[in-house]
C-alpha cells in the first residue's frame, strides 16, 4: 500500500507543505513524493490513495498541477475509481478557485475526498511578496503534517 503526493511549487511554500505531509504519511505506510512535471499515469495507478498540493495561481490550480491532471485523466480514467484523495492549497488570498478545480478533477476520476481541502493562506497580495520565497508556519506544517498521516492511516486501516 502506498501514498502518492503529487506537488508542484515556484516559491517553497507547496513544497514545504507537502513535505510535512509526507512526513506524518511515513509514520503509517510508504510514500512517494513527486513533482507535478514528474508524476504520470503509472504512478497514480501504483498508488492506493493520493495526495495533491499546489499554489493557486489566479484564483486557479498551478500550470504544472493542471497540466499533471490533463496529462493522466484520460490515461487513468476508470482505473482509480473509489481511491481517496486529499488536497492542499498554498494560496496568497482564500484558495478557493484552485481547491474547487481539484475537487472537480477528482469528481471526474470518481475519487472520494478523504477530508475537504486545507488551505494555507500566506496573505501574499503584492507582486513582490508573491513572488518572494515563502516560509510557511509550524503551525501550519503542523495541520499538513497531520493531514498526512490521517490520510495514510485511514489508507492503512481500510477505512478508505
Amino acid at each position: 500500500m502506498e501514498l502518492l503526493i503529487v506537488t508542484h511549487s515556484r516559491t517553497g511554500g507547496s513544497r514545504q507543505m507537502a513535505e510535512a505531509a509526507a512526513e506524518g504519511a511515513r509514520e503509517e505506510l510508504p510514500v512517494r513524493l513527486l513533482d507535478a512535471c514528474e508524476a504520470g499515469p503509472e504512478d497514480l495507478l501504483q498508488a492506493q490513495g493520493y495526495l495533491f498540493c499546489g499554489p493557486e495561481n489566479l484564483a486557479a490550480l498551478s500550470g504544472a498541477l493542471k497540466e499533471f491532471c490533463d496529462r493522466c485523466y484520460y490515461p487513468v480514467l476508470g482505473r482509480i475509481e473509489g481511491r481517496a484523495y486529499a488536497h492542499m492549497v498554498c494560496a496568497g488570498s482564500d484558495g478557493e478557485g484552485a481547491a474547487r478545480q481539484l475537487a472537480r478533477i477528482a469528481k471526474g476520476w470518481r475519487l472520494r475526498e478523504a477530508q475537504p481541502a486545507l488551505i494555507v493562506n500566506t496573505q501574499a497580495q503584492t507582486p513582490e511578496q508573491i513572488l518572494a520565497p515563502k516560509q510557511i508556519g509550524s503551525t501550519d506544517l503542523g495541520r499538513c503534517r497531520e493531514l498526512g498521516q490521517a490520510l495514510a492511516a485511514g489508507l492503512a486501516m481500510g477505512i478508505f
